[in-house]
């Protein structure tokens, strides 16, 4: 929820205004509603503030991937988040708004970068014409000013995320609602991912993790998580005691 703050800067375009508001240690991107489409800390853009966004990068600790694809760019902030991760990771972000992208260079220090790529259009559009295989992990947080986009919910884009994703691949979607466990939709994840984890953040929002392939489990106090701590300091011990198995 919005506190009061400082507005800096306010954009409209044809599907409605984009507000950039400033707080003291905060810098927050919103569609002119009560939710926040993306928050950063000013002095450090590249940690993400949002639990749930925090939550999902924690498929990086099974896989250091070399292609990340990013569906809804918003301020930028998974893509600042991979782009500091991982030196030699090329990622690809896909915007519904021209705008949002351009607040995101202005406000929100999205890099300027040839390992980033960001493409303008429908995500289901774009993810039909990807390669197959041609990706190692998609992070999906698909949202208009007030609800989760209805692409995100449909079997076919689901099809089109397994197709484009590597044998090895992850899927991490973020809903602020739990899709039924036993629906149609679940049934359409699980013919393509033998594997399901879930995330409940503090927010209600709710994060699916879909990999391809079986992995170890990871203890809280694995190296792994002690060394991606070192790199991105989200607590990610922490994080990951919350993830549980569907």
């Amino acid at each position: 929820m919005l506190k009061k703050g400082e507005i800096i800067h306010h954009v409209r375009d044809t599907l409605g205004s984009i507000l950039v508001i400033d707080y003291r240690k905060h810098r927050v991107l919103t569609f002119n509603s009560v939710f926040e489409q993306s928050k950063i800390d000013r002095r450090r853009p590249h940690v993400p503030v949002h639990e749930y966004n925090r939550a999902m990068m924690l498929p990086s600790a099974f896989a250091s991937p070399g292609h990340v694809t990013i569906l809804g760019l918003g301020g930028g902030v998974m893509a600042s988040a991979f782009h500091h991760l991982y030196p030699d990771c090329q990622i690809h972000a896909i915007e519904l708004r021209q705008a949002v992208l351009d607040v995101s260079r202005g406000f929100f220090d999205l890099p300027q970068s040839s390992r980033l790529t960001v493409s303008i259009g429908d995500a289901r559009d774009v993810l039909e014409r990807l390669p197959d295989a041609s990706t190692d992990m998609i992070l999906a947080d698909l949202y208009n000013a007030d609800r989760m986009s209805p692409a995100q919910a449909q079997r076919m884009f689901i099809n089109h995320c397994s197709r484009v994703l590597g044998a090895t691949g992850w899927l991490t979607l973020n809903y602020h609602r739990t899709p039924d466990p036993e629906g149609p939709y679940f049934r359409q994840i699980r013919k393509h991912f033998p594997v399901l984890l879930m995330f409940r953040s503090k927010t209600n929002n709710t994060v699916i993790y879909a990999s391809k392939q079986p992995f170890e489990a990871l203890h809280e106090r694995d190296p792994a998580l002690q060394d991606l701590e070192k790199r991105m300091p989200i607590d990610w011990r922490r994080l990951m005691a919350k993830v549980t198995r569907l």
